[in-house]
């Protein structure tokens, strides 16, 4: 699971063995704790952080657990600088971090690993440590039309 921050493409990957409501959850409040704590590392007051903190758009697609009653009222209850918003059916080309996938799976493709730890081990340097380098003004065929993502 992966976010990507538009103004500097920080990317933060998470590794998840299963999609669910709970894991999903889990994974947002880590986000929002790492948010908090770039916050205070600025020096802001970590008090201060739900009224005057960054807000967050999240762009996500339309998995069930996504949408789940339970995670959408923790969200709005718990993380209330994060906004939801889901993308229309079957169009992961309006989704940026689809350019991120789409670089990692080029590096990745016909190399052979000794172990999942392995391959955990490169995809977290890639990925979460910026060694990864993205093309952003690819253009990326999906299921829906094609678009361009301008940098």
């Amino acid at each position: 699971m992966g976010t990507i921050r538009e103004s500097d493409r920080k990317r933060v990957c998470f590794f998840i063995k299963k999609g669910n409501a709970n894991i999903f959850l889990e994974q947002l409040q880590q986000f929002n704790e790492l948010i908090k704590q770039e916050w205070v590392n600025k020096g802001n007051c970590a008090l201060g952080f739900q009224p005057h903190g960054p807000r967050v758009i999240l762009i996500l697609d339309n998995a069930s657990f996504h949408k789940c009653q339970d995670v959408l009222s923790r969200v709005s209850q718990e993380m209330t600088n994060f906004r939801l918003d889901f993308l229309p059916a079957y169009s992961p080309d309006f989704n940026i971090i689809e350019l991120v996938w789409h670089s990692c799976k080029e590096y990745i493709a016909h190399r052979l690993f000794q172990s999942v730890d392995e391959l955990k081990l490169l995809l977290d340097r890639l990925l979460n440590q910026g060694e990864l380098v993205i093309k952003w003004y690819r253009k990326i065929k999906n299921k829906g039309n094609n678009h361009y993502i301008a940098a």
